[in-house]
């Protein structure tokens, strides 16, 4: 199914709630699938027409103090903190709009810069299933 550049289509055909998109960031096309999974979100950005680096977040809790969050990384790049800060960001927002799910994202991108990535964090907030 053919998108324009900077639309959005939720879906209802999908056994699962997801939300797609594409757009242009910094002169990349970029795509956006952000699926809602009884136990996990799953994002997927890509520039570069599949998945890449893939993370996992998750927020734990303790009795004893504040919350922490734990990303790391399940394939791909380790070497890229920017990516680990864009996972963290996210469970954060997912957690501080009241969701316990945990978050698998996939970061394909032809462009790692900390522009990139905050015009790609903003999109899927915008486009949050959470």
């Amino acid at each position: 199914m053919e998108m324009r550049m900077g639309s959005a289509q939720t879906g209802g055909h999908f056994p699962v709630q997801h939300r797609s998109l594409s757009l242009d960031i910094k002169g990349n096309k970029t795509d956006i699938v952000i699926t809602k999974y009884e136990d996990n979100y799953l994002v997927i950005v890509t520039q570069i027409g599949c998945m890449g680096t893939i993370l996992t977040a998750k927020k734990d809790e303790s009795v004893f103090s504040d919350p922490t969050y734990n990303v790391s990384v399940l394939f791909g790049k380790r070497d890229e903190p920017l990516l680990l800060a864009c996972a963290r960001q996210l469970i954060e927002h997912i957690s501080n709009s009241g969701s316990a799910r945990p978050l698998v994202i996939s970061l394909g991108l032809k462009d790692h810069s900390q522009g990139t990535l905050k015009d790609i964090i903003c999109a899927i907030i915008e486009n949050r299933l959470w």
